[in-house]
């Protein structure tokens, strides 16, 4: 992914950068065609527990754990940005929730869709833009989920701006993402898409990885109150992932609307 509009680091005496509007111009423009795809080719696989997405399938359950730590999911009136091939949708939706989830890679969205089927569950999937769906429901949602997104397009800002106007006063942000370090440089680029194949290679472009200080700015910027950051460890051994404490990777975060937003 690349994010040629966004510096690579805030340096000293620098500020991190701000969050962006919703304007028209960002809903038509914070789209990487490359990235999506390069998503949208892996539609026919997304669902093989040993396919490319191998290790998204791993991530899967330490994702949902995360989210139903701080969301109570039955009844909950849930958006699930970015969903892919609806692998955390569905899960969200066997855990009660009213799911309605997008993305920009149509192969994708129509892979979940089919897949929702077989499983007998309703997801209401779209492929739209998160900017595009806040000017249509403001305020609709109990809980968003994010998850390996924001890394993906050019302006991260613009989405957390955008949630933030979709979740209702209370609401809660879920967000996962990669920390820029020489770990999660190591971890996650040369030994996931090099040594391991765990992922494809090009999956990452290290350049876009998020410190969680300048998530936080985006987040305070858009109204936004970070309530937890933490790791998500994957253990390639046992192919699965747990919480953890580290966030020099992987890291998750939960963030909440003010109650008289």
């Amino acid at each position: 992914m690349h994010l040629n509009a966004r510096p690579a680091e805030a340096g000293p005496g620098q500020e991190v950068p701000a969050a962006a509007g919703v304007g028209s111009e960002t809903m038509s423009s914070n789209v990487n065609p490359q990235e999506v795809e390069k998503f949208a080719a892996l539609a026919s696989r997304w669902w093989d527990k040993d396919g490319p997405q191998k290790a998204l399938h791993a991530l899967n359950p330490a994702r949902l754990a995360y989210v139903a730590r701080y969301q109570t999911l039955q009844g909950a009136k849930v958006l699930d940005v970015g969903c892919g091939g609806g692998l955390l949708s569905e899960a969200l939706a066997k855990s009660g929730a009213q799911v309605t989830a997008i993305d920009m890679a149509a192969p994708l969205v129509e892979m979940a869709e089919l897949h929702q089927l077989e499983a007998g569950l309703t997801i209401d999937y779209r492929v739209q833009t998160v900017e595009s769906l806040a000017e249509e429901m403001p305020g609709q949602f109990d809980a968003i989920t994010c998850m390996e997104m924001l890394e993906h397009v050019p302006e991260p800002a613009s989405i957390i701006a955008a949630c933030a106007k979709l979740l209702k006063p209370g609401g809660q942000l879920f967000l996962s993402t990669l920390n820029r370090t020489p770990a999660a440089f190591a971890l996650a680029i040369v030994g996931a898409e090099y040594i391991a194949r765990l992922l494809p290679r090009g999956t990452h472009d290290y350049r876009s990885f998020i410190k969680p200080a300048e998530l936080a700015a985006w987040l305070r910027a858009a109204g936004l109150d970070l309530h937890d950051v933490s790791g998500l460890a994957y253990e390639p051994w046992r192919n699965a992932a747990r919480l953890s404490t580290r966030v020099d990777v992987n890291y998750l975060a939960c963030a909440r609307k003010g109650t008289l937003a």
